[in-house]
């Protein structure tokens, strides 16, 4: 018998970070903004001990979506292919900021199913990024994962038409997190209920569960700890169900985290 319940109902996607540790600084990122207005709550850097992240696998159902990363660069973590081994079964995916694609193709490489670079609109970096993302598919064949590029803001696109990959069109945010879309607010669906909230959650390098992947450096959205609860009894806690109750009733605004995002 297995150690744990599996049956996460509604569960279609995870992200977990692998570390909070980051090689890039991005001009809009949030992380630099708190780091630099509100110390006190700037991110701890590190990495998910390898044994945690082994029990959270134990705890996951196959055939889900399990993405390594929130606030950091998941290539920074010291065993990548190990952790995305461990994970097979299920899609796993990586957004990158690609810096270490060259470097890190031998763990990449058959380890996911899909990856995606992030573009950046005004990047001083972007002309060295083509070139290791051109170097990183000549290397990578036909071979997995499937690449994306992630365009982020105002991108020159004609650059990357020759690469002939799948484009991903994101806008620029508030520099506190996915709040305050820079053109237009993202797409509320018809049932009222945020899809992030109902099936997407996340587990920090530290355990930490919280509701969505959202930038959340006050933590408004973490309901528990992994490390002192299952992911199943998380995910059927009472606060998650009073929660969805909310958003069911169009009440957002009452849940803590949900009420500053659009």
């Amino acid at each position: 018998m297995e150690k744990y319940n599996r049956c996460l109902n509604g569960l279609l996607s995870i992200n977990i970070e692998l570390t909070s540790r980051c090689n890039k600084a991005c001009w809009m990122c949030g992380r630099r903004r708190v780091e630099k207005e509100m110390p006190e709550r700037a991110i701890a850097y590190g990495d998910m001990d390898f044994e945690l992240l082994k029990e959270i696998e134990k705890q996951l159902p196959y055939g889900i979506v399990v993405q390594f990363h929130k606030d950091g660069e998941a290539l920074l973590y010291p065993r990548f292919g190990d952790a995305a081994r461990l994970f097979e079964g299920r899609i796993r995916n990586i957004v990158t900021n690609g810096k270490l694609l060259v470097e890190k193709a031998d763990e990449i490489i058959d380890n996911l199913e899909t990856i995606s670079v992030s573009i950046v609109e005004n990047d001083p970096e972007a002309e060295e990024q083509l070139e290791i993302i051109k170097k990183f598919l000549e290397i990578k064949g036909n071979r997995k994962p499937a690449t994306s590029l992630r365009f982020v803001g105002d991108i020159d696109e004609s650059k990357y038409a020759s690469l002939g990959l799948l484009i991903v069109r994101r806008q620029l945010h508030s520099p506190f997190g996915s709040f305050a879309y820079k053109k237009k607010p993202p797409t509320i669906p018809e049932i009222g209920i945020c899809m992030d909230f109902l099936s997407h959650p996340t587990i920090s390098r530290e355990g930490d569960f919280s509701i969505c992947v959202r930038f959340d450096p006050e933590k408004l959205g973490v309901i528990g700890n992994v490390k002192e609860q299952t992911i199943y009894q998380l995910w059927n806690s009472e606060i998650r169900k009073q929660w969805l109750q909310y958003h069911i009733e169009g009440r957002r605004d009452k849940i803590p985290l949900c009420s500053k995002c659009e």
